[in-house]
């Protein structure tokens, strides 16, 4: 198996850290993007591998990571865009005035592919997207209220800001397939891992719940997707611009394949980080 350079976000807990130890042990140079020092760092010293911190939350931060990462990696082969979580019950903003579900799960990640972009294209590489069963379970999305504004709940946003994630992931391979670039989003599964376990979040009782880890599947078992999309050479261990479950192609919401939504979504988000200052 060829060595890969594989970029990891959300890498210092969960399926991300699970992931991370597994592509590592397979003899790939795993970089390790995190939020938490001490988590992140830990896992580094661990693995022997480089990291780098970023705050989701902030778009500066983000900017700033892309612009490490093009530096220090010249040479991507996997962009893995895993972070994200299910949020309280209150609507929130983050300090550049977005809803927090979404520009967490999805505005921060399509941020630091488009920041990347020169350097994946460069590389050919491929990007994989962590996304959710939610975008079929719970979201109601409405291209005119992407921020939750007139309606908000939290597993509603986050299945909003999923199904954004696999629209993105689609447009994304429309736009760049010609110079290389591959992509695809997956469902982890419902696995054991403190993501959603904000109180009010809609989902807290679960992933709080003393027994979870009898109910819910293991971070190893939830990166396995994850490892196989990000390990094989995508047009030929698997089809790409597609959205797994279990390793395999599966049905997202319908939305996902309406062309004309994917473009202006990916319009209007660029519209809002044109308009976000830089660092």
């Amino acid at each position: 198996m060829a060595q890969k350079v594989i970029v990891i976000t959300g890498a210092s807990d969960g399926i991300g850290r699970a992931a991370a130890r597994r592509l590592s042990a397979d003899g790939h140079r795993v970089v390790l993007v995190g939020r938490s020092p001490q988590k992140t760092q830990a896992l580094a010293d661990e693995l022997g591998a480089p990291y780098h911190l970023v705050d989701f939350a902030d778009l500066a931060s983000v900017r700033e990571l892309a612009a490490e990462l093009a530096v220090r990696h010249p040479h991507i082969d996997v962009l893995a865009n895993n972070a994200g979580g299910v949020f309280g019950k209150e609507r929130t903003l983050t300090r550049d005035g977005h809803e927090t579900t979404f520009q967490v799960n999805y505005l921060a990640p399509f941020l630091l592919t488009t920041e990347l972009m020169p350097t994946l294209v460069a590389s050919k590489a491929t990007v994989v997207n962590t996304s959710s069963l939610a975008n079929r379970l719970f979201a109601r999305f409405d291209i005119d209220d992407l921020e939750s504004e007139r309606s908000y709940r939290p597993v509603r946003a986050y299945g909003n800001a999923k199904l954004a994630q696999i629209l993105f992931t689609k447009e994304l391979e429309r736009r760049h397939g010609g110079e290389g670039v591959t992509s695809t989003a997956f469902h982890p599964g419902a696995i054991a891992t403190n993501f959603s376990a904000e109180q009010g979040s809609g989902m807290s009782g679960l992933y709080r719940w003393r027994l979870r880890d009898l109910v819910l599947a293991t971070p190893e078992r939830g990166a396995e997707t994850l490892v196989h999309l990000a390990e094989g050479e995508p047009g030929v261990d698997y089809p790409t611009g597609l959205y797994f479950t279990n390793s395999k192609p599966a049905r997202a919401n319908r939305l996902a394949d309406d062309v004309d939504l994917a473009r202006e979504l990916w319009d209007r988000s660029t519209g809002m980080l044109e308009l976000a200052p830089r660092a």
